[in-house]
């Protein structure tokens, strides 16, 4: 298995850490290695509210610009403001110190809708 069991997943490639009330969210180490050197990440201000299945912002790199999808409404708690002046956190550890917004879920059982880690997985060719 190439991605963590402790997230859902979505296959436009974001996952979705639930912690307490909290949902975290960064896109797979299948996505960063795919987009190469990322170079600008566009991320909601804290507050604003976000609905399942559309797009909360925009990663930029050397090759492609793409949009970024929340799997979970709600309303976004924190933003990782290193990713201003660090975007290759995300290439480096997009799991971890990589990880975009946290959103606190307007009903958390959307979550399990999400793919699990073998699906993901099923879905990139990686398993």
């Amino acid at each position: 298995m190439s991605v963590p069991g402790d997230r859902r997943y979505l296959k436009s490639h974001e996952w979705h850490k639930l912690d307490g009330d909290v949902v975290t969210i960064g896109i797979t180490k299948f996505a960063a290695d795919e987009l190469t050197d990322i170079t600008y990440v566009s991320l909601p201000p804290v507050g604003k509210d976000l609905s399942a299945g559309k797009p909360f912002g925009e990663i930029e790199s050397v090759k492609a610009t793409s949009d970024l999808y929340a799997g979970v409404s709600g309303k976004v708690v924190a933003i990782n403001d290193q990713l201003a002046n660090h975007p290759e956190l995300v290439n480096n550890d997009p799991f971890n110190t990589g990880w975009m917004i946290k959103i606190k879920p307007s009903d958390a059982g959307q979550i399990n809708a999400l793919l699990d880690a073998a699906k993901y997985d099923a879905t990139t060719g990686q398993h």
